[in-house]
This record gives structure tokens, sequence and C-alpha cells, in this order.
């Protein structure tokens, strides 16, 4: 392990430690980082554990990867940014852009390595078809969901009390293991699906005759998996399948297996749950073998994974002793499997009627009973912001957008930046959520200097556009932090959302109210707002629950 002083030109992640009764260990989200830096191989970064322990190094000998740069820092000691985020994080040397959260970080790692090693195909095919590889927000995908938050606490929770979990598997690890079972579909699977077929034929006509070599032959699954991962491009195979092969209709290919989480492919999904599935799969072995029987799927993508040297490489790097499912001597499947733990063990699920509402259902069923609508007088009826005095990269024209698109979106600033002068004071904190290529942001900091601005903003492409905007003019009062809003910890005073799509809105101002802090909101105008795993729709008011729905 080495440890060397912070390098300012270098990015800095911090990472988690955990104590329990004076023991430190590593959480799943840090173990997961550190995998994958071993795997890229990428030592450009600078890692700090965060610990409110001294001389935490030693004990976490073997589970750090020996070419990376490692230091400690107190908890107290963090940046200002890193601070108000949950772990992990990662901070650029300008210390003004902050990256916060597990699928966030992780996707910046493969980022960063492909721009210093674009020879590695292996590394940059780990985000997927088309790079989104966990890119949407644990709030909107399920299977992001899944694997950033579901599968690594419920691991945990079972690692921290195993004999209290015996009889159960928990809810995530059945999820994933139905997930494995499913058809697999993948950007323009035809073809692969025609070579299946044609295997397929090939092997039957051949367990007819004396041989039954091809049996030993890799599935054209596993085929196209290896050849993803190869370091040199493989060329396609240059033979056509045979005339009957090619007639056959699409809907009557034969489905293509799970190679591996998301598919064929591996990718970023599979680093985050190789760490969580391994912890889970010892203890198990441990104290309740009996219940492998039940995770067939999981564990021979278990064993696939293992085929791969450059996991093999990063395990052993990271201290994780991979095992082979040799060595695993499940019992033979109970009668019954064991239930699942999570809220389905609370009974059966009220059906929830689809909510249908938005102004004007919402208007006119109140004018129905007898309830009008009173409208205040305009906040703001007059201009109050002269744009023509302020510099270009203030104005939204700068944003990227049409001429009559800017005009409408510097009313809506104009708007916004009445409302919140009115209420800040010198030294607060006004935190932008959803800024997008900060509009908002910009213009608050700019016309506010003895503010702090911070801008939240899940899309990397339009938060660095935003920096680069505020580079322009210099300013010295703003922060970046790229990140879903769960992530996002910090205290503010004020908070800011212009048009947050959907149910964003309804977080940011949850995420207000939290904080005790004002807000000033205009909600989204065009994104319909849908039941998610936080919110549920509609939300009646205490002032309207005897009006009839």
């Amino acid at each position: 392990m080495k440890q060397t002083e912070a390098q300012s030109d270098r990015e800095s992640f911090y990472l988690e430690v955990s104590s329990v009764n004076g023991a430190v260990s590593l959480p799943l989200h840090s173990s997961i980082v550190l995998f994958l830096l071993s795997y890229t191989e990428c030592s450009s970064f600078h890692v700090y554990l965060v610990t409110d322990q001294a001389d935490i190094l030693p004990s976490l000998s073997g589970l750090v990867p020996g070419g990376l740069a490692v230091s400690e820092v107190r908890r107290d000691e963090l940046p200002r940014l890193v601070k108000m985020c949950r772990l992990p994080a990662a901070l650029e040397p300008d210390v003004c852009f902050c990256r916060a959260g597990l699928a966030v970080v992780l996707r910046h790692i493969i980022q960063s390595a492909c721009q210093l090693m674009s020879s590695r195909r292996d590394v940059a095919s780990l985000l997927g078809f088309k790079n989104t590889c966990l890119k949407a927000c644990a709030e909107v995908s399920q299977w992001t969901r899944l694997c950033e938050l579901d599968i690594p606490s419920a691991v945990e929770e079972h690692l921290r009390n195993p004999e209290d979990q015996m009889c159960r598997l928990p809810a995530a690890i059945l999820n994933l293991e139905k997930r494995l079972g499913e058809p697999v579909k993948v950007h323009n699977d035809d073809k692969i699906r025609r070579q299946k077929l044609q295997q397929q034929k090939k092997s039957d006509s051949q367990l007819k005759g004396p041989s039954t070599e091809s049996e030993s032959h890799p599935g054209v699954e596993i085929s196209a998996a290896l050849a993803k991962l190869s370091e040199v491009a493989v060329p396609p195979p240059s033979t056509r399948e045979s005339s009957d092969i090619r007639k056959v209709k699409s809907t009557e290919l034969p489905e293509l297996e799970h190679v591996f989480a998301e598919g064929l492919y591996f990718t970023l999904t599979d680093v985050v749950l190789l760490p969580c599935i391994h912890q889970y799969l010892i203890s198990i072995q441990k104290h309740t073998p009996s219940t492998l029987s039940h995770l067939p799927l999981l564990l021979r993508w278990y064993q696939r994974v293992q085929e791969l040297p450059s996991v093999l490489r990063a395990a052993k790097d990271c201290g994780m002793a991979l095992f082979s499912l040799s060595s695993v001597d499940p019992c033979p499947p109970q009668p019954e499997a064991p239930r699942s733990g999570g809220a389905e063990q609370d009974g059966p699920k009220l059906k929830q009627e689809p909510f249908i509402g938005g102004p004007r259902p919402t208007l006119t069923k109140l004018q129905e009973n007898g309830i009008d609508a009173v409208y205040t007088a305009h906040p703001c009826p007059s201009w109050t912001v002269d744009w023509e005095s302020l510099p270009m990269a203030v104005n939204p024209t700068e944003g990227k957008m049409s001429d009559a698109r800017a005009v409408r979106k510097q009313q809506q600033l104009n708007n916004l930046l009445a409302a919140v002068t009115d209420m800040a004071h010198p030294g607060n904190t006004v935190v932008d959520f959803c800024s997008g290529g900060g509009h908002v942001g910009i213009v608050l900091a700019y016309t506010l200097p003895k503010c702090q601005v911070i801008l939240i903003e899940n899309k990397e492409e339009s938060l660095v556009r935003a920096r680069d905007r505020s580079a322009q003019l210099g300013l010295t009062n703003i922060g970046f932090v790229q990140t879903n809003l769960d992530y996002f910890t910090g205290n503010f005073n004020i908070g800011v959302a212009l048009h947050a799509c959907g149910v964003a809105t309804d977080m940011v101002l949850d995420r207000c109210l939290q904080a005790r802090a004002g807000f000033v909101i205009s909600p989204c105008c065009y994104g319909f707002i849908q039941n998610t795993l936080k919110f549920n729709f509609p939300k009646r008011s205490k002032l309207l629950l005897l009006l009839p729905l």
C-alpha cells in the first residue's frame, strides 16, 4: 500500500471506512470503487479514506490496491462540497466540481480511464450499449436502484446479522436471480440468434452420429461476450448462415441466455455486483449452505465472472478470495423455497388507482365543488434584470437555445431572481436543484456575490457546460455537484428549481423541507407525475380532505 501527500494536480476520491467496536472495515460501496480502480488499472487518482480514527491504513492492508496513492482524512477535514454529499465522492483539483453517488463515481472512473488508455476496449465496454449502463438515476430506474442501492443494502444487512436471516433470502437477491433467468435482448441480436439456431441444428445432427465433440464447444453467447472483452477488435466471421437459417422468422429464433448480469456482455453492473455477491455467498456458505440451491443462476454468474483474467487480477489486488463452485456443496432443494425479506411480507398490496392530474383537472374539480381559485398579483410585474448590461456568459443564449426560447428563459429567470433576492442574505447558501446547464445558478452567483451558490445536476454534460460558463465569468462563489438528489445531504438556506421534471419537483420540495430552507420553485411544465419509490400521488391537502375526489 502506498501513502503519499495529496497531489494538487490529481483528482481526489473520498471513500467511507466503517468502524464497529474498534474493528475497521470497508463498506461495500467503498470496496466496489476500489475494485473498479484496480480493474481499470487507473492510478491517476488520490484516494482518501474517510475515518474518525487514526492510523487505519495498516488495518486495511490487502484490501486496497497497491498501485494507488492512499491517505487518511478525518471527516471534519473534508472539503466543503464533499461534506455536503454521501460518499463515495470525487473532487476535481480545482475544488469546485464534485461527483457523488456510487453509479456517478464509477462511470467517471471508466470515462477517465478511457481518456488515459484509449486502447482498453474492455474498459470502454463496461458502459454498455450507447454508454448508458447505470446512467439513469435510482429513482426512475428499477435496475439502477437494484444494483446501486438494494443489493448492497441487503447484503450489508445480512452480514450484520447472518444468523437472524437463516430462513429467508433477501428480496433483492431473489429479484436478481429472477432477472438472470429472463431472455436477453441486445442491440442487433438477430444475427447472434441465427448463429445460435445454426449451432443448435449442427449439434443435433452430430448427436445422431458417432461423435459428440461439438458439445464441448462454447455457445454463441459466451463467444460474443469474450469477443467484446478482447483488447483487439475481433472481425466478424465471414461465413454466412445457411439459406434455411436465413429464412427463419425473427419471432421463431431461439432466445439468448444471460452470460453476465445485463445480458451477454460484462458491464459496470457486474463490477458493482461482484463484491456484494462474493461477500453474500461466503456468508451463506458458512451459515446456511442449503439456501444456495435456490440461486442456481446467481451461482453460474459468479463462476463465469471468474473466467475473466482482469477480474481475477483485480479481485486478488483487493483481497477478494474468489472461490470455485466446485467447493460449494449445496443441499438438495427444500420442498418450500425460503421466503424473501422486505416489504412483501407485510401482506397483500393495495391496488393503486392510476393518478390523472395536473393544473386544469384539479382546478375543474375545485370549481365543480364550489371552490374558486384566488390569484394574487404577479410578484414581479416589471423587468428587474438588465440583461443587456450583463456579460454574455450570464445570458441563457449562451446555453445553446433559440432566441425565442432565450427570451422566455430570461423572463423566468427574472421572476426567480426577484424572489430569491428578496429572501437571500449575505453568507447564505443557495442550491439550484436540477440545474441543467446552469441558467439559474450562474445568474444567481453573478448577481449575489456574497452568497454561495451550488448547482446540483445528474447529467454530466450539462454540468460541465455550466462550469465552463462560470469559468468565463471568473466566479468564485459557485460550486458544482453531479449527483442524484438523494446523495446531496448538505445544509442550505434557499432551494431553487426551475422546471425540475415530473416527480423531481416534489423531491426538491421534500429536500427543502427537510433542511428547513426557503424555496423558490417553478414546477415542471410538461413532465407527468407518477408514483415512485418515495412518492405517491395525489398529495391531499389537510384543508381538502373532505373534498370528494
